[in-house]
């Protein structure tokens, strides 16, 4: 027998994963009798030297068991990680974690304990919302738009459907110049489709004036991009969003801005910039190892100089200022946004950026793009505070996307349960319900061609490599159950556009083609909208808490509890047919056949049931 203790059941810890400042916290720890333990203390540190021992009081004997009880509270917020020291017969000895549940003596993991603020909360109306990514130019373009202050070079397809261009030039840089069109006016009318697929939430990929088509080479942080249009166009679009009860999210590119920008201004376009103008009002912003042109630049990158986030006259022009960015952006109507590459920007930003947005609108989002566990991030040799301080309300969550890829590439249950609940273990309560759930985004292949298509040529032949007709039906297949998982699981889950009309498409800019309008794949565009309707109506699917079972290795089976409310998730990973008893409405199928009370799941079959 192994000192028992699983932080995952409230048998052994209360309450389920994260604290506040100040709340009590209960631990219980099961000694086997052999161990003629005298007691038992519980080590909690930080990165810091600041740390607790707590003493544990024995409570009972059972079944072979001495059971130790404890009761504490932690004053500060902050990352904690946590051991027992046991005094037993033969001196002191140390339990450690084990793998998920099991424990291990004087050598293993430690577990954690994100503290976090009492008084951080998260907007209510992001809780299990359904959340929509446009990438701009490429989603529906609706007349024309004045383009005499585009930046140059730049030239637009003629045809809606042509594939993105990859074509270094001399030097070996993409300009990413080549658009497609796509404007606020085309998300606008495209705002009843949005509709239909039961969308809340649209995030924009930037819309900012910019050089590129991806636009995360900001040249004015005032200013749409002529291309996309005007601010009255952005107004009218978040004015007519919200009249369907939709929020528009922004992306915030506040680590680097682009050459060819107001602020920097490489080729001497706008007259004042840090490099046209020695005695620019931007030249603090930037950090010039050889005035002008040796630069820092985002990842070596020249054309995205780095921005000295923690300059005064940076910070009053995105945040501080009257007339800041934020504020601008808030009263065209935003509701709120994402941080572009958050742990690359310093953590005293963060926290005056989510005060202000917090005061200009106390229900704004601020999401941050964090690739990992965003609990326990370390970036740069520090340890991020997105929780543990309360700068963030949530991230874009790359872990889930993980779980489900990694069970569809090689199917296993209990390892797919270990990583979904690190993270709900992880994570408090109030970000998990917003977390921002993707299979695809725009920096990541489709998942239609990662359920597909292993290949891995250059980027030449990737261009117009697309599925077979056979290896599409299969990816279709494989793609309806990891969007079960992902609209099922506690979040947002967040639609890239396209993904539910099966576009296809390598990494960029492969995975930034035209929305295919008149051309969609109309099964996989039905499952979107039956899953979304499901996430909406469902309290269950918004804020309920998640427990798993376990029918085989892999077979993924999880419950979400609220209120009474069950709804059950289950998916067949396995390449065997299985047959399960059913109790209760089905509320979503995919690849299944009923009969008398009995579910038979195909390979990769789906169903959703509220008990």
């Amino acid at each position: 027998m192994n000192v028992a203790f699983n932080c995952l059941l409230e048998e052994y810890k209360t309450p389920f994963g994260c604290v506040m400042e100040n709340q009590p916290c209960s631990l219980t720890v099961k000694v086997p009798d052999y161990y003629a333990v005298s007691g038992v203390d519980v080590i909690l540190t930080t990165d810091t030297a600041y740390g607790m021992q707590v003493s544990f009081e024995l409570t009972d004997t059972q079944d072979g068991y001495q059971i130790y009880k404890t009761q504490f509270s932690l004053p500060r917020c902050g990352l904690y990680f946590y051991h027992f020291r046991c005094q037993g017969a033969q001196g002191p000895f140390q339990v450690y974690r084990c793998g998920e549940t099991d424990t291990s003596i004087n050598q293993g993991d430690l577990w954690q304990l994100t503290c976090y603020p009492r008084q951080f909360h998260t907007p209510k109306a992001y809780a299990g919302a359904v959340m929509y990514q446009i990438f701009p130019d490429r989603f529906f373009r609706s007349g024309s738009c004045d383009l005499t202050e585009k930046l140059q070079p730049y030239w637009v397809h003629e045809n809606w459907n042509d594939t993105p261009h990859y074509l270094p030039n001399e030097h070996g840089e993409v300009l990413n110049n080549d658009f497609f069109g796509g404007n606020l006016r085309g998300i606008r009318e495209k705002l009843p489709y949005l509709k239909r697929m039961h969308v809340d939430v649209i995030y924009l990929n930037p819309i900012s004036m910019a050089f590129s088509n991806h636009r995360y080479d900001t040249a004015d942080y005032m200013r749409p991009d002529p291309m996309l249009g005007t601010e009255e166009d952005f107004s009218a679009l978040c004015a007519d969003a919200h009249k369907l009860g939709m929020k528009v999210i922004l992306d915030g590119v506040f680590s680097h801005t682009g050459s060819n920008s107001v602020y920097f201004d490489r080729n001497h376009i706008f007259g004042h910039g840090a490099v046209s103008d020695p005695n620019s009002p931007y030249r603090s912003w930037f950090d010039f190892q050889e005035y002008p042109n040796r630069y820092t630049s985002w990842w070596g990158i020249d054309t995205l100089p780095c921005v000295n986030e923690m300059d005064p006259a940076f910070l009053e022009h995105i945040i501080t200022g009257e007339n800041s960015v934020i504020a601008h952006w808030m009263s065209l109507g935003a509701d709120g946004f994402r941080l572009d590459v958050a742990d690359e920007l310093p953590d005293d930003f963060i926290a005056l950026f989510r005060q202000r947005l917090k005061e200009l609108n106390p229900e704004a989002l601020l999401l941050g793009e964090v690739w990992e566990d965003a609990s326990n991030k370390i970036s740069y040799g520090a340890r991020r505070k997105y929780f543990s301080h309360g700068e963030l309300d949530s991230v874009m969550n790359y872990p889930f996307r993980s779980a489900i890829l990694s069970f569809l590439a090689q199917p296993d249950a209990n390892r797919f349960r270990a990583n979904i609940m690190s993270v709900v273990e992880h994570y408090p309560q109030e970000v998990l319900h917003c977390l921002m759930n993707s299979l695809s985004t725009h920096d990541t292949p489709r998942i239609l061609t990662l359920l597909g298509d292993s290949f891995d040529g250059s980027k030449q032949e990737k261009a117009n490599r697309f599925l077979s007709e056979d290896a599409k039906l299969w990816a279709v297949r494989r793609e309806c159950a990891a969007a079960a998982l992902q609209f099922t699981l506690p979040g947002m889950p967040c639609i890239y556009y396209g993904d539910e009309a099966g576009l296809e498409g390598f990494e960029d800019p492969f995975n930034r083609r035209c929305f295919p309008w008149g051309r969609e794949l109309t099964s996989l565009q039905t499952a979107y909208e039956s899953l979304s309707r499901i996430k909406g109506r469902y309290a269950a699917l918004k804020r309920g808490h998640i427990t798993f079972e376990n029918p085989n290795d892999h077979v993924i089976h999880f419950i979400r509890t609220l209120n009474g409310q069950r709804i059950h998730t289950i998916v067949n990973g396995g390449s065997d047919p299985m047959t399960l008893p059913i109790t209760g409405q089905l509320l979503f199928q995919s690849y299944i056949n009923m009969e008398k009370r009995l579910l038979h799941l195909e390979p990769w079959g789906v169903a959703i049931i509220l008990e």
